[in-house]
């Protein structure tokens, strides 16, 4: 046989085969037409020689609908199973409902302290319930030691936003429980957690969950900082862009108060830099709030080729929340091209903001508090204040490692000490933003 003759007949026969299988599987499928519509039926052949189909024996006990799964080829037939939407019998939607009711926590120190976060199964903050913690010193094999101190005891989330913070506590070892919870599942042990004895000026990893946005606070209370520099200014202060001698660059800070701004003017303006406001802390209840404006300053200098540097406006009282502000700010700022420093903006808040009344030492360990973790991250940090501010209210010297950026509204300073960049004007205007801009020049 020839190979086209015998590719024929191989064909032949599959042709052959498929045809009975098809005979086949339309038999079966009349015969389940005639049987599988919820009622048993037999088919046979009348007197007429048609064929007729008769109730089989049983077919009405059959044919009541079952409750514990699919009814011939009724496709809800689920929703006739007694308890398939009640959480307790079913296990999917139970699974669900366990997944959305685990608490977690998530404990951390910084110095000689605490703060516990009520955490839901996606690490967020479970906020408006007053959960208890219990706090206990741990002995070396986990237990809890026999004697407690009087810090020791139980702790209540008393604004309800799902973190509870200790201070003053000793450094060691010690045992967190979160207490039952009505409507929540909560962790079966203790966490164990290290209260560490000094700041180690390294960022928090967890600090994004003590953020805030403006709608959650008194935005004109809390944003209430002051320029001391105005005060001291005079009749000479420039209000254009200045391009200097040497090796300099002008450039520009900015914030929310600045409105909506088109880079590319400002660019084309002779804009060569730009110090972005990241946020601030709340000079009333020291809430951490992201500038409203930041994001879209960051992208808009980005997408015009401006690079730029970052500041922060303080209200810290004490080493630990300056490491919580430039910890904050570094987690702001990840996703950008950082080419100019990190500034810790240390003004006042009108003489009633909660860090107004430091004293000279304190304040000045909070900007090198800040400044050190931004350089313990990996970038350039500073400090900006205003000639009389530096004068009186910081340890100047102990900060020259660090860019200093001097705020002094004049057309020459009388700024007698080491610095890096001057603000030298509040009242500049430039093509692409509407009303007053700082002006800088920066040294390199």
């Amino acid at each position: 046989m020839d190979s086209r003759l015998k590719w024929t007949a191989i064909l032949s026969s599959l042709a052959a085969i498929l045809v009975v299988a098809l005979a086949v599987y339309a038999t079966n499928g009349q015969q389940r037409s005639l049987t599988g519509s919820g009622e048993q039926k037999t088919a046979t052949v009348g007197v007429d020689g048609q064929q007729q189909t008769q109730p089989d024996e049983g077919a009405a006990q059959s044919a009541a609908p079952r409750k514990d799964g699919q009814i011939g080829n009724d496709l809800k037939a689920f929703e006739q199973e007694d308890g398939f939407f009640d959480p307790e019998r079913n296990p999917v939607l139970e699974a669900a409902k366990d997944k959305s009711s685990r608490l977690s926590l998530m404990v951390t120190s910084v110095e000689k302290d605490l703060r516990i976060q009520i955490v839901d199964n996606e690490g967020e903050p479970v906020t408006g319930n007053s959960f208890y913690v219990e706090l206990a010193r741990a002995q070396e094999d986990g237990t809890e030691t026999a004697e407690v101190s009087q810090k020791d005891g139980s702790y209540k989330d008393l604004d309800k936003d799902g973190v509870i913070y200790i201070g003053d506590l000793e450094s060691g070892e010690y045992l967190v429980r979160l207490a039952p919870a009505a409507g929540f599942k909560v962790p079966a042990s203790e966490t164990r957690v290290k209260v560490k004895d000094k700041v180690e000026f390294l960022p928090i990893d967890d600090i994004l969950l003590l953020i805030k946005n403006e709608s959650e606070i008194d935005a004109q209370a809390e944003d209430s900082g002051e320029r001391d520099a105005l005060s001291d200014a005079d009749q000479t202060e420039m209000t254009d862009l200045k391009a200097f001698s040497g090796k300099t660059k002008t450039g520009i800070d900015v914030s929310k108060w600045n409105g909506v701004i088109d880079w590319d003017k400002a660019k084309n303006a002779g804009v060569q830099f730009a110090i972005v406001r990241a946020g601030y802390r709340g000079s009333v209840t020291g809430s951490l709030v992201q500038d409203i404006c930041f994001e879209a300053n960051m992208r808009g200098a980005a997408a015009a080729g401006v690079p730029v540097g970052i500041y922060f406006f303080t209200q810290a009282t004490n080493e630990v929340e300056a490491v919580e502000e430039a910890s904050a700010t570094l987690a702001w700022i990840k996703q950008y091209e950082i080419t100019y420093p990190i500034f810790i903006d240390t003004e006042g808040a009108g003489g009633g903001g909660r860090a107004d009344g430091l004293d000279v030492d304190t304040r000045t360990l909070v900007c090198e508090a800040f400044c050190r973790t931004i350089e313990n991250a990996g970038y350039q940090a500073g400090v900006y204040a205003s000639r009389n501010w530096y004068d009186h209210n910081l340890h100047t010297r102990k900060l020259e490692n660090y860019y200093i950026w001097l705020a002094e509204y004049r057309s020459v300073p009388l700024y007698q000490g080491y610095y890096r960049m001057w603000q030298y004007s509040s009242k500049g205007h430039i093509d692409g933003i509407e009303g007053n801009v700082d002006m800088n020049i920066m040294y390199e």
